[in-house]
């Protein structure tokens, strides 16, 4: 039976993990820093990521855990390096000791956003946040220490858990107009297609660093009335600049992901959804119901 070691197992692509693979003889070690029926581990601690790697010898690791608010992370500098990049680098020590694949996942927010073409995973990181510049040494971390490693960059995630599509809609039960940000650019990403393509990569020996969003792309503000319109509210949306929602932490303003790898590994086996498709998925789920 295989073994499968989660970070942040209760997190939105770890319970999609868990849910993707529920059909499969497979053993999860579902890990997170506390909950019920969870190992606790702190990856910022290389002898307790040792510890529990030797003792339970997983054949996968997938590091699904992230400090992941971005404007915290301009003020948690040492938090956030702690979880983005040491605990990756731990993982990455411990999987090249107990022989251990590694799926680490990044974000699209290890590039500016002033390239105006969807980016491939050879274009030229240069992150303007701390979250990214953390994330980003988490993938030097992954690519130095581990030699069997999937690095899988994301963006805009939404699954089961906090997110854009529930904030959206929560603001919809007592506003008429909402104000979101028009002049950011990304993919959405439905954590159950990212989960879909963690399991079609995780058994071959496809080694390296992977684009892996939804395909298409649109602003903050296109999302939401996207949003609205698949749930069936009258909301409206106010477009608005970067500037005038002030916040603390930089965004990249175009960050698209050009999945090249993806086509190169999977050819026509295998092929993210376009990102209307999936939010239609998700919202056909139930998950928003719970």
């Amino acid at each position: 039976m295989k073994k499968i070691l989660i970070t942040g197992c209760n997190g939105q692509l770890g319970r999609a993990l868990r849910k993707e693979y529920a059909d499969e003889d497979v053993e999860f070690i579902n890990t997170d820093v506390a909950g019920e029926d969870v190992i606790p581990l702190d990856i910022t601690s290389v002898e307790e990521v040792l510890s529990l790697m030797e003792k339970e010898k997983p054949d996968v690791v997938i590091n699904c855990a992230a400090h992941t608010n971005v404007d915290a992370c301009e003020t948690q500098w040492d938090l956030a390096y702690q979880i983005n990049a040491i605990g990756p680098r731990n993982l990455a020590i411990a999987c090249e000791k107990t022989g251990a694949k590694l799926i680490h996942v990044s974000t699209d927010y290890v590039f500016p956003g002033t390239c105006p073409k969807p980016l491939t995973e050879f274009d030229m990181p240069g992150p303007i946040s701390a979250y990214g510049k953390t994330k980003y040494e988490g993938e030097l971390f992954v690519k130095e220490f581990s030699r069997r490693h999937f690095i899988l960059r994301t963006a805009w995630l939404y699954g089961e858990g906090k997110n854009f599509v529930k904030t959206m809609l929560k603001l919809a039960e007592n506003h008429e107009e909402i104000t979101v940000v028009s002049d950011q650019f990304g993919s959405p990403t439905s954590a159950v297609e990212l989960a879909k393509m963690i399991h079609f990569l995780e058994p071959t020996e496809n080694y390296g660093t992977y684009h892996a969003t939804c395909e298409g792309q649109c602003s903050w503000a296109d999302f939401a009335v996207e949003i609205f319109k698949q749930a069936g509210k009258n909301t409206k949306v106010k477009y608005i600049t970067t500037e005038e929602y002030n916040s603390p932490a930089k965004r990249p303003a175009y960050s698209i992901l050009d999945n090249y790898m993806l086509r190169i590994a999977a050819g026509d086996k295998f092929k993210m959804a376009d990102w209307k498709e999936a939010l239609t998925e998700y919202f056909k789920s139930g998950v928003l119901e719970q």
